[in-house]
Formats: structure tokens, sequence, C-alpha cells
């Protein structure tokens, strides 16, 4: 005959390796942004965690990959909670200047956001020194954002709204480039009105009109 107890249902090892993982995503976003990049340890992400530093180790094999994931989850999450259910697109109104200002005051935002602005200067320098990490941060997370901008300035060139020769890689960097090196560099404040007038040199340029 059965005892009570081993008529109970086995623990679920996906449920308890799915707790963990995320546990581990939040430690280690949160110990970025109170000690800073050099100081956070796997141990102290394990510690914070609740987990054993061999559970980290057996999933990455290094705090820098530990970093990575828990960034490209918390991206996820942000894109998710911006367009539920479908994947994000550049709201596309028929008015370039309007939607890339928009998509860029959120870009501020984002960039001025605690979750955010620790992890995503820690990656960035990072990816300088480990040309790993700086590779697949830039296939995951940034490459695909910049997409979203090639596909706009596409689509404003299918409604003739930009000249059919220029190459829309290059024309997104007139504004993405600068937002980035202000902010990475300190070299001066970011804000919506920086970024609005990004979006009014890049479409019209600086001759007199």
């Amino acid at each position: 005959m059965a005892t009570e107890k081993s008529k109970q249902p086995a623990p679920d090892a996906t449920r308890r390796s799915e707790k963990s993982r995320r546990a581990i995503y939040d430690a280690a976003l949160d110990l970025v942004a109170e000690v800073g990049y050099p100081r956070t340890t796997v141990e102290g992400i394990a510690a914070r965690a609740g987990v054993g530093k061999q559970t980290i180790y057996r999933w990455w094999s290094s705090k820098a990959e530990v970093l990575l994931e828990a960034f490209l989850d918390l991206s996820e999450q942000a894109a998710d909670e911006a367009a539920p259910g479908e994947p994000y697109a550049i709201p596309d109104t028929g008015d370039l200047a309007t939607d890339l200002k928009a998509v860029l005051r959120m870009t501020v935002d984002q960039l001025k956001d605690p979750r955010f602005e620790a992890p995503s200067r820690a990656l960035a320098a990072e990816g300088v020194v480990n040309e790993e990490v700086g590779r697949v941060f830039v296939a995951k997370l940034l490459e695909p954002s910049l997409q979203l901008y090639v596909d706009r300035v596409r689509a404003a060139q299918e409604a003739g709204q930009v000249r059919p020769e220029v190459d829309p890689r290059i024309a997104l960097e007139l504004w993405v480039s600068p937002l980035a090196q202000r902010w990475l560099q300190y070299t001066g404040p970011i804000s919506y009105d920086y970024t609005d007038t990004l979006v009014d040199y890049a479409l019209h340029g600086l001759a007199p009109r």
C-alpha cells in the first residue's frame, strides 16, 4: 500500500531550474546596479540568488555571460511590454520625423532607467575588451534594434519621403551614433530636445533651406 509521501508528485526539475535562472538574472542585474560591474562576482551573484556557485558555472562560463543573458532577457520583457505578443516595430504614421522622434524619446527613457543603464554601460565596456561578449551583444541586441530603423527608413523611401539612393543603414547612424556617444562618454546631457534635434538635422541637413 502506497504511503501518503509516495503519492506526492515528484519535484518539477524544469520549474526549479527556471526559478533559479530567473533568480540569477535578477541578482546579476541588481548587483551591477548596486556595486558596479568590476565588483560584481560569480560568487556574489550566487549568494544573492540563493544558489550554489556550481549552478552558475553549469550554465555560464563567466559573470559577463550571466549579465549579457540577463540583460537580453530584460530587453525582451521591455519589448513585450511595448507590443504584447508581437514583434516590436517602429510605428509608421506616415510621418518619418514624428516616428523617429517618438522611438528616440523611448530610447532616452530607457537609457536613463536604472534597470537598463548600469548593465548597458557594463556590457558596452566589457564588449570593448572581450571580443566574444562584444560580438554577442551586437548580434543579439544592437543589430536587431538597428534593423528596426532600417525597415522604417525603407518604408519612407517607398512612400517617396526619402531619396531612393540613400543607404538606410548609414542614414540611421546620423541619429543613433551621436546619441550613443553622448550617453557612453558623458559628452553632454541626453534629452527629448536633443534627440528631436538629431532627427531634424538628419532629415533636413545643415545648409540653409
